[in-house]
């Protein structure tokens, strides 16, 4: 999952803040215990989560994240 976030920051400069969160980690499994009591069951692991809501569930392309992200963006304007 990660790869494919990375793959398409640099497309986004300084509009995208994107975190890794490792559950191995004291502050990743606090972040993850946030994230299920919010959706109301364990996230799904890998996932990502845009302004709070799950948006992917599994690894998207590289399109898909895309046109997710444009999506947002555009909104905001």
């Amino acid at each position: 999952m990660t790869r494919v976030v990375e793959s398409i920051a640099p497309d986004y400069e300084e509009s995208l803040f994107w975190e890794k969160v490792i559950t191995k980690e004291k502050k990743g499994a606090l972040r993850f215990i946030d994230l299920s009591k919010a959706l109301g069951r364990p996230a799904p692991v890998p996932s990502i989560w845009m302004e709070g809501n799950l948006v992917f569930e599994t690894i998207p392309r590289q399109d898909e994240l895309k046109e997710v992200l444009d999506e947002l963006m555009a909104r905001r304007e």
